[in-house]
């Protein structure tokens, strides 16, 4: 059996098995070593294996996963994800729609201190979720808003994805983090725009809130404090460049950790869990890298990510139709794929690409992040829409994924209007050394 066929072999029984629900980044590790044995040889496996397993458990460049993660949750476990949303609602909650929009504007704060988009996306849901059904709102547009907000968590900087693929392409990832500020500003306006014109249609989606005083809105302002002193020391430092994405974890974590306790707003039990859930993420982050670079490894030896690489740049067509083709692979992969596992997959096969056709990596990390979110919300592997049924578990699965399809549609909007106008991306980072 030649090596394209076995490396076709491999990703097909790769998306097989996920269906069935296995851990991701044991799937790819073990068909990643059943291949470069089949391919090369046994012991040149068991060698592969030891080293890439070693290489990313032990890799530095890593360990700002952990950091942001835990900033993220020492954050929620201190009640700053409600007082975003209170803040968020006294602005926006008198308008159709508004408590839906005051979730976007809550997800697009929280994404600014988290960087996961399950986190955001579970914490946002246990924020919004009754809130909305308290004020009639319908579970379509509650639940469908949760989902794509939460979203926003891996575009609004600090983001999981940004690191993971600054580090596979050796790009800045300071200056991913910072081409990602308007994108999400844009995203998170384009979003409530979309709840405006969907409570237009149908107002019964979501009711108008009690109107609120100017003194109760101006007061509101106080619980953005510890998330407006997060953003600037973090993504300060970093644009100026006191200090590396890793230093800056850190120091993110050590700030959650020290204005939590200044506020006496973190107790015992919120820090050991805020412990636990930081352990348990940065740990599926990890095997799922370990296990996509041994992966990767055997879709190297097959010689396919370089042979479609080759290919797609040679088709003719104009590098506008060559992009939009790899943003449909990603959209069509994301339904299926775990975005984290995608992202390690398809990375090494588009990046040559994209280069050679003379497109600005920091841009075109942006936009994976974008087609990222799509998958997220897109049936039938929508983890957003899995994350938010575990909260609202009295909502049936589907009509969250309806609830996704109008912000599935937004997300496509937004990355076409990225793609045809990346300065919006790269004006930050223009400024940055």
């Amino acid at each position: 059996m030649n090596p394209h066929l076995t490396g076709i072999i491999g990703l097909v029984v790769l998306i097989i098995m996920l269906f069935s629900r296995m851990p991701v980044g044991f799937v790819m590790a073990l068909l990643g070593f059943l291949g470069f044995s089949y391919i090369v040889n046994f012991s040149a496996a068991l060698n592969l294996v030891a080293k890439d397993v070693y290489t990313i458990f032990s890799s530095y460049s890593l360990t700002v996963i952990p950091l942001f993660v835990l900033m993220g949750q020492i954050a929620f476990h201190a009640g700053i994800s409600r007082k975003l949303y209170d803040s968020a609602y006294k602005f926006l909650g008198h308008m159709p729609g508004g408590l839906a929009m005051a979730t976007v504007g809550a997800c697009a704060g929280f994404a600014a201190i988290c960087g996961s988009t399950n986190a955001t996306a579970a914490t946002m849901a246990t924020v919004a979720l009754p809130e909305m059904k308290r004020y009639n709102y319908q579970d379509i547009l509650s639940t469908g808003v949760v989902s794509a907000g939460g979203s926003l968590g891996i575009l609004i900087p600090p983001s999981v994805i940004f690191i993971v693929y600054g580090i596979m392409v050796e790009e800045s990832i300071g200056k991913l983090f910072a081409a990602g500020i308007l994108p999400g500003i844009l995203l998170a306006f384009l979003f409530m725009v979309t709840i405006a014109l969907w409570t237009k249609i149908n107002p019964k989606l979501g009711p108008k809130g009690p109107p609120v005083s100017f003194r109760e809105k101006i007061l509101s302002l106080s619980g953005l404090v510890e998330t407006l002193i997060l953003f600037v020391l973090v993504m300060g430092g970093l644009f100026v460049g006191f200090f590396t994405p890793t230093e800056a974890g850190a120091i993110g974590a050590g700030g959650s950790i020290l204005l939590a306790l200044i506020r006496r707003q973190l107790t015992w039990k919120g820090f050991v869990q805020s412990l636990f859930e930081t352990t348990r993420i940065s740990c599926m982050v990890m095997v799922i890298v370990a296990g996509a670079t041994i992966f990767g490894h055997f879709l190297a030896v097959t010689r396919i990510p370089f042979d479609l690489a080759r290919w797609t740049a040679s088709l003719p067509l104009p590098p506008y139709a060559i992009i939009g083709f790899i943003v449909l692979v990603y959209l069509i992969g994301g339904c299926f794929i775990d975005a984290l596992a995608l992202i390690m997959l398809t990375v090494p096969i588009f990046y040559p690409v994209v280069k050679q056709l003379g497109y600005n990596p920091i841009w075109f990390g942006v936009i994976i992040v974008l087609v990222t979110q799509m998958g997220v919300i897109s049936p039938p592997v929508g983890v957003n829409v899995y994350v938010v049924n575990g909260v609202a578990k009295d909502v049936p699965l589907e009509v969250i994924f309806k609830g996704a399809l109008p912000f599935l549609a937004t997300l496509v909007v937004g990355t076409a209007i990225l793609i045809a106008f990346p300065q919006i991306s790269l004006f930050i980072p223009s400024f940055m050394k």
